[in-house]
């Protein structure tokens, strides 16, 4: 893959209004750090949105779907059309993401980037943008073709320039698509230098024995193509999906564009590694909802130096962690935005 718009400058942080922000928080009626972290994703996020008083009121939460060619490894106990009729149940208004969209009041735009059995018929509100009946099987060869990993990492970029023709204050990626821990899985023993085994969990409920089975299967595709380990674009594109390398492309775009990205587990994690490997100033950008139950979730959290906000053992994906953990951004804005100063509350400063 030949180098392009992913290495275009990030935008950079607003410092005066992230210096404005820490004043304010000095001033307001509460001992000095007594809310903790939520202080300092207010002040971080001031700074990324380059005002005193940041808000994440206006959300859009993106699910990529994509089929993957390994699933015919028998990585994963459900069958691939489960990829395409999740889709349906997401457009419908059934799965845990549409429902936590509706509860925050966030749209949700759904994205098949290449479903191994065609929906017929196409369910409204999905965008079909296929690059193939899913990609292929990575023990063979590589996942992807050049351009259809290019057409991915696109996606992702105009996902998020519809999110800010929008006025969203928050970008979240989700993802769908059978078999995608397997090649989340072999991204990050590939990145981190890592061996499998140490990183693989059961993904959607594997027993022993599939769960040996797709750590085999992992540690051969890592013979194949670990040689690549150290060039993101070719790894990904080698061990990707569609829906891995849009996150991807999503996540530089977010901080090229100039709006924050909340990430969700695992998968999404390893999307963002990739993207910051491609353009290490992407990282400032990025927010990290959670830490899952994946055991391969912690070491990538560690390797960008990430603090989630919240450890709930999920393993759900779809974007659905990120969205549990919006309230908590929102609360850390209103109480930096809404909350009293001692001047204006007539209450004493102890200094503190």
């Amino acid at each position: 893959m030949k180098h392009d718009w992913w290495l275009s400058a990030t935008r950079p942080l607003d410092q005066t209004a992230c210096a404005l922000a820490a004043e304010r928080q000095r001033r307001l009626t509460k001992p000095r750090g007594s809310l903790g972290r939520l202080e300092r994703l207010a002040i971080h996020l001031a700074a990324l949105q380059g005002r005193e008083r940041p808000a994440v009121e206006r959300l859009w939460i993106a699910i990529f779907a994509g089929d993957h060619g390994v699933a015919e490894e028998g990585v994963s106990p459900y069958p691939q059309a489960v990829t395409g009729q999740m889709l349906r149940n997401f457009a419908t208004g059934g799965a845990a993401i549409s429902v936590l969209a509706r509860q925050l009041g966030a749209e949700l735009e759904l994205i098949d980037l290449g479903t191994a059995e065609p929906l017929e018929p196409p369910p409204a509100g999905v965008r079909r943008q296929h690059l193939g009946p899913g990609t292929a099987n990575f023990l063979r060869g590589p996942a992807m073709s050049v351009r259809q990993g290019l057409d991915a990492l696109a996606a992702g970029r105009d996902s998020v320039r519809r999110a800010q023709a929008a006025g969203a204050h928050l970008y979240i990626g989700g993802e769908m698509g059978i078999a995608n821990t397997s090649s989340a899985s072999a991204l990050a023993s590939a990145l981190l230098e890592q061996p499998a085994a140490a990183l693989i969990g059961p993904g959607t409920g594997l027993d022993a024995a599939g769960l040996a089975r797709k750590v085999a299967v992992v540690e051969r595709a890592l013979a194949l193509h670990g040689a690549h380990a150290g060039e993101p674009l070719e790894i990904l594109r080698r061990l990707g999906g569609f829906e891995i390398a849009a996150l991807a492309g999503a996540y530089l775009a977010c901080a090229q564009e100039g709006l924050p990205a909340l990430v969700d587990g695992f998968i999404c994690s390893v999307a963002a590694l990739l993207a910051v490997r491609l353009n290490p100033a992407c990282r400032d950008w990025l927010l990290f909802a959670h830490r899952g139950a994946e055991p391969g979730h912690r070491g990538v959290l560690e390797a960008l130096a990430a603090e989630p906000l919240l450890d709930l053992g999920l393993r759900l994906g779809e974007g659905s962690g990120a969205a549990l953990a919006v309230p908590l951004l929102q609360s850390a804005c209103r109480l930096h935005g809404e909350m009293a100063t001692f001047a204006e509350a007539a209450v004493a400063d102890a200094g503190r």
